[in-house]
């Protein structure tokens, strides 16, 4: 994206709308996207200083982390973007190089979806998962496996069974 226009005229903006490539938004929990994601904004200059402001819309097909039951899982990420001309602070790289008067914009919308987006998809906060001897889904109630006991205090469990 060619940002010469935007650069010479302080206090301007320029929106964009643009379309993600799947292809480097692989997880391993998302299965597919049934509406391809989508970032839109714009570039504001303010006083010489850019950044990138907007948000990204995905509708994600998820298997759960939990239970590895299927749903869809739709996010917006809010995009507030520093951009510059060259490295001010190698101590502080939260924002994106420009190369001359061009912006990788995809590459922008790409890592910012990478770097906001969870690394845990649950089909819903509380997911109980599977249980771990049966496979039972602890979702839709309790598995008949008795709980395991202590291994720590199978002493003391011998104990108990002596006395009897």
């Amino acid at each position: 994206m060619n940002l010469h226009e935007l650069l010479i005229h302080p206090g301007t903006s320029l929106p964009f709308s643009r379309e993600l490539s799947t292809q480097r938004l692989s997880f391993p929990a998302v299965l597919s996207y049934p509406e391809t994601p989508l970032g839109e904004g714009e570039i504001e200059n303010s006083a010489g200083v850019l950044t990138l402001r907007g948000h990204i819309r995905a509708l994600m097909h998820c298997r759960c982390d939990r239970c590895a039951r299927e749903f869809d899982r739709r996010v917006e990420i809010p995009l507030e973007v520093p951009l510059a001309a060259e490295l001010q602070d190698e101590e502080n790289p939260d924002y994106f190089l420009l190369e001359g008067d061009e912006l990788d914009l995809d590459d922008v919308l790409e890592t910012s979806f990478i770097l906001n987006t969870d690394s845990l998809f649950l089909c819903r906060d509380d997911c109980k998962g599977l249980c771990p001897r049966c496979g039972a889904d602890l979702n839709e109630g309790p598995c008949g496996c008795k709980p395991e006991k202590d291994p720590r205090l199978a002493v003391l469990e011998q104990l108990l069974d002596n006395k009897e």
